[in-house]
């Protein structure tokens, strides 16, 4: 409803991360750990979904790792939101929700359009929005500082 779960969480920072410590080359797993702090356990299980719904790409190899599947600015956090909710809904079968008849013909209702407008909102926001934000937060990005060179 309208709690963000931990994995949700996550998967939103593993993309931010690729999409604003991406270099040249790809990002790898064990880097998001590193910065994130994500249990390797649930980031692996969710790039994964990512790939599979076409938001990253997997790139496989000793240098492999991932990357954006398409620009920052056509990736939204409400895309995200939905494909980790569809993995935590699936296989999980509400047969008897119980309550009162008021819950469950109002306040339910009332919860799932609270969170449809959420879910809205946060369609609006793109992964180029976040990583705008990570700028102005002062956030140093690791790929740019790979990417600085001299001729």
């Amino acid at each position: 409803m309208l709690k963000l779960s931990r994995k949700t969480l996550f998967a939103i920072e593993a993309v931010l991360d690729i999409a604003y410590h991406a270099g040249a080359g790809p990002v790898q797993s064990a880097e998001i750990t590193r910065r994130q702090g994500i249990p390797k356990r649930y980031l692996e299980r969710a790039l994964q979904e990512l790939v599979r719904a076409g938001v990253l790409v997997g790139v496989r190899g000793p240098r492999g790792g991932y990357r954006l599947a398409r620009e920052r600015r056509r990736i939204s956090v409400g895309e995200i939101v939905r494909i980790v909710r569809a993995l935590e809904v699936a296989g999980v079968e509400i047969a008897d929700a119980g309550g009162s008849e008021l819950g469950q013909k109002v306040v339910r209702p009332l919860w799932g359009e609270l969170s449809e407008n959420i879910i809205a909102r946060l369609e609006s926001v793109t992964i180029e929005d976040l990583c705008a934000r990570a700028t102005q937060a002062g956030v140093a990005s690791e790929g740019r500082r790979n990417l600085d060179f001299a001729i």
